[in-house]
């Protein structure tokens, strides 16, 4: 079994990492400065985990948290293109820095390996689909931006230094604790809310933009196989996703039908930096990490639906 750092384990895809690691034995510390994270999604998990409270931008806290780690599993980072798109700075010293403070403590105390959680909006609005890892890169957002400079400072350390690094490029993740509270909120958790509160869902724009939805088991799935996958993957970039489109009208209805809620949704103004289409070509994480997602769209909504109803 293996000794694993989560950063950013306190939040959504990061608690549900938690939870699998664990479930295979694994010893698991984790850091997180809960601005997202959130301490339910781990309340029951304490005398289980390494709970530290420490910043990416904290050196210190950092080299602390690396100390006697084999794989570091890194999420932490400030989301959201809107945020970013709003405070650019804090978005690049998070994202970029903290990255770059983590790769540089984990060279040092000798860590195996560094999966890195990225993001599809490094791809823009690429007129071709499925999107491919081979494509020209072209971030509208600061957020964008700050996920493909890390993608390269792993490559990079993985080229430079050996430490063997993997950069998951994550399509709209969903699932169960993921946070309708926030102001950033993903588009799920917010129409659920909606319908639970008997409300229209809100929608940017005409909704017919679309995205590829991916069930967090699938992506936790991911991130365990960068723990076994060869040297020859390492400082690769893989595309972690179903690989179908659903618009956000369609998501609308599905969700509202599930919840037997019939309020026709509001459209409001389109957000800057959104992109318009995404959906992934993922065969090369299918190859050279042997994932393969398990769980539909379908049945990933009736179960994140589900939770929400017993969980609020």
């Amino acid at each position: 079994m293996a000794s694993c750092l989560v950063t950013g384990g306190a939040g959504f895809i990061g608690s549900n990492l938690v939870r699998a690691l664990l479930a295979q034995g694994h010893s698991v510390r984790v850091l997180d400065n809960f601005s997202t994270g959130r301490h339910e999604n781990l309340a029951e998990l304490k005398a289980d985990i390494d709970l530290q409270t420490g910043d990416l931008r904290d050196t210190d806290a950092l080299f602390d948290a690396v100390l006697g780690v084999q794989h570091i599993f890194h999420l932490g980072a400030l989301p959201s293109v809107a945020r970013s798109v709003t405070d650019p700075l804090s978005t690049h010293e998070v994202n970029v820095t903290g990255t770059l403070n983590l790769l540089l403590a984990a060279r040092e105390a000798g860590v195996e390996r560094v999966i890195f959680s990225s993001s599809s909006s490094v791809y823009g609005n690429t007129e071709e689909l499925p999107k491919r890892e081979d494509m020209l890169p072209n971030p509208l957002s600061p957020y964008a931006l700050s996920k493909l400079t890390g993608e390269h400072y792993l490559r990079i350390f993985w080229e430079l230094y050996g430490l063997r690094t993997y950069s998951l490029r994550y399509f709209n993740v969903f699932g169960p604790r993921q946070d309708p509270a926030s102001h950033y909120a993903a588009v799920i958790p917010l129409f659920v809310q909606a319908y639970q509160r008997g409300d229209a869902p809100r929608i940017h724009g005409d909704g017919e933009q679309t995205r590829d939805f991916t069930f967090v088991d699938d992506v936790v799935a991911g991130n365990l196989c960068c723990m076994s996958a060869a040297d020859d993957a390492a400082g690769g970039v893989y595309n972690l996703a179903w690989g179908n489109r659903t618009s956000i009208n369609e998501l609308a209805r599905d969700i509202g039908a599930l919840m037997k809620q019939t309020a026709t949704p509001v459209h409001e103004p389109p957000r800057e930096g959104d992109v318009r289409d995404s959906q992934a070509d993922s065969s090369r994480a299918r190859k050279a990490l042997n994932w393969t997602p398990q769980v539909t769209f379908e049945d990933g909504l009736k179960q994140t639906v589900e939770w929400f109803k017993v969980n609020g």
